[in-house]
């Protein structure tokens, strides 16, 4: 059975780009990496396949990558 890491990330301002969450949570290793995943389909938003590179995250909305969940929480 394969495990999910589960990521809570806290959300400083109104929104991040998906490229740069993807960044910021150490997923991908660099904003390329993090560009390359989305286009290549790897990103699911809300259960959604998204594939729009800055697309805006905010509070509330899940992301997923291959064995990676991340939950965008409202900041400080």
């Amino acid at each position: 059975m394969t495990r999910i890491q589960t990521i809570d990330f806290p959300l400083r301002g109104e929104f991040i780009t998906l490229d740069a969450l993807l960044k910021a949570c150490g997923v991908a290793d660099s904003g390329g990496a993090a560009k390359a995943m989305v286009a290549e389909g790897k990103v699911e938003v809300d259960g959604q396949q998204e594939l729009r590179k800055t697309c805006k995250i905010r509070a509330g909305q899940v992301v997923a990558v291959t064995g990676t969940r991340i939950r965008v929480q409202a900041g400080p």
